[in-house]
Formats: structure tokens, sequence, C-alpha cells
């Protein structure tokens, strides 16, 4: 029998965390496997992925022909963890409003040494530079053939991960225009071609269906019941937090109770979903936003190290959220 809500009153549990050592990937996934997020990403998972993976069905690894759905794939630290943990993934439905980001998934799962090999190149060419001049030349001459997008699909791709390599602190941000607008990083040898890990994604991707677009729509190519993950991005905790410009379409709170909405129905059809936010008792212990939004399902605080403003005296331990439809222990 399906799991309902938990009573009447929403759960609220703190996951105390222990420290994710640096090995934790290799001795999760087994020697030789190094499939990992390809790109740098602003609010990526890599750092929770002990604790997330703590909070997931107990039975998730026994259950037959397995669909995994992340309609906010991001980095893809998540995606690639589950399909490497559960081999009984028969199916996985990746989606982002993210276009460019959604193309190097695709090329990256269709054309690997094709981007392997632009990506080389650029590599070759920026390590030969002698000073930071030269670098930052480099680096805003692709910035603009980028922004351009009159490049094919493999060069668009080679320069999304270049410039992720290349600029400041590896954030992706756009202005009103769509167009890329971070300043350069002042990377001397950063790795831009990453070849082991694009083979391994590669071969990792194949049993994934990639989409892009608004998240509700991913709903229209899931057959049969799933396992959801959602990472959307965080509600701000401060003004000076406020940082949602993966694409140039905001996600203010209007679209957190969309999401909240979709939630409520997959779970009203039998799906199971995990779901991550950002923690607003952090700042002000009194917001229930998420408290009242989710009421009826488990809350779970985890730890994070992240910026809670753009000052350096911001950046710290805080918890997160994650939120999930069924039972844990």
């Amino acid at each position: 029998m399906r799991e309902q809500h938990i009573g009447r009153r929403t759960l609220v549990k703190t996951f105390f965390a222990i420290s994710v050592c640096a090995c934790f990937p290799m001795c999760l996934y087994g020697r030789g496997m190094r499939a990992k997020p390809f790109v740098k990403w602003a609010g990526g998972k890599g750092q929770l992925l002990e604790q997330l993976d703590g909070l997931l069905p107990e039975n998730l690894g026994t259950r037959k022909d397995l669909i995994y759905v992340e309609p906010f794939v991001g980095g893809g630290a998540m995606l690639f963890h589950m399909l490497t943990k559960y081999s009984n993934i028969r199916r996985a439905i990746i989606n982002d409003l993210n276009a460019d980001l959604i193309a190097c998934y695709k090329v990256i799962k269709e054309q690997p040494r094709d981007l392997i090999e632009k990506l080389r190149a650029l590599q070759d060419e920026y390590w030969g530079l002698e000073n930071d001049a030269a670098r930052k030349a480099m680096f805003l001459s692709k910035r603009e053939r980028y922004n351009a997008h009159k490049a094919d699909g493999v060069e668009i791709s080679a320069l999304f991960i270049f410039l992720n390599r290349t600029c400041f602190n590896g954030l992706y941000r756009v202005n009103s225009k769509g167009q890329f607008n971070v300043p350069f990083g002042r990377a001397k040898r950063p790795l831009v071609c990453d070849e082991d890990t694009i083979l391994a994604d590669s071969g990792l991707l194949q049993k994934v269906d990639i989409l892009c677009g608004d998240f509700a729509e991913v709903m229209k190519a899931v057959k049969g019941k799933a396992f959801f993950y959602f990472d959307p991005p965080y509600r701000p905790l401060t003004q000076t937090s406020a940082f949602t410009a993966y694409s140039k379409n905001g996600f203010g709170d209007d679209q957190q109770r969309r999401l909240a909405d979709l939630c409520k129905k997959l779970d009203a059809d039998g799906n199971q979903w995990l779901l991550s936010n950002s923690d607003p008792h952090n700042v002000d212990p009194n917001d229930m936003f998420f408290e009242e939004l989710y009421d009826g399902y488990e809350i779970v605080r985890v730890f994070a190290n992240r910026m809670i403003n753009a000052k350096a005296s911001g950046r710290g331990r805080i918890t997160e959220l994650a939120i999930r439809n069924y039972r844990g222990d």
C-alpha cells in the first residue's frame, strides 16, 4: 500500500551530517568509475550526496525497472550518483530550462569524441598563453562567440564548458538578454578537457531522455510510476543571495507554489519524490513558507557550506531543506 501523507502536521527533522571525505564518490561508485558533473554549477549537490543518499527510499535498489526523473538537472551530481548506484534504473528523464546546458548533455551522450577534440584544442590554446592578459583576451573572445550562437552544437557545448572552467568561480549567469556575462576568473591551467569524465558520463546517459523546457512539461514524458528528485532554483534567503539567473526567466514564490502543486499531484498518483530547497530559518526562524507549502510532508534539515549573501562573511555552514512524501526512519 502506498505511503500517504505523514499525519496531519508536517514532520520536521534535522539530519546531522558527517564530513564528506574527498574519496566518497570513489568509495560509493567503485574503482575506475569517474562519472560526475562535467561542469561546476551554482547550488550543485556534490557536497550533499551522502546526506541525500541517506534520505532515499530504502527499497529503491530492489524495484524492478525503476524510472528516475529529475526536472531541474543542473550540473547532474544527483543524476550521475543515481545512475551509478542504481543499476535497476531502466529509464531516466532529465530536464532543465537552460537550453545550452541541455545541449551539452545531448552532445556528451551522442558525440563525446567530437566534444573532446574541441575541448582539447581549447585547452591547448589556453594553456599555451603566457600571462593573464592573454588568457583574459581569449576568454572574452570565446565568450563573445558563445553569446553570438553562430557556432554548431558541438562547438557551442565546448565553449559552454570552456567558459565554465575559466570564468569567475565557475558561475553560470545571464543578463536580461540571455547573454552569458560572468567575468574572467584568472585560472592558469584549468582542466578544460576532462576526457575520462565525458566518456563515463556518456555511457550512463545512454539510458537517459534529455528534455529542455518548463518542469511541469516533463510529466508528459513519464509513463508509469517513478521516483522524482526536484532541485529547483532555491528561494533566496536574503536580497543579496538572490541568484536565479540560470536563464533569463526567474523562479519566484509563485513558481515555488506551482512546483508544490505538482508534487502534491504526483503524491496523489502514487509517485515518490524528494525535493531540495533553501531553509529560511537560517535568517528568519519565523519564516514558515515551506512548512506551510508542504504541510503534511516530512521536512529534513541537512547541512551545507554555502553563501548566505555576496560577502565573504556570509559564507559558512547553513541548513538546507530536504522534503519528501515518504516516511523515513
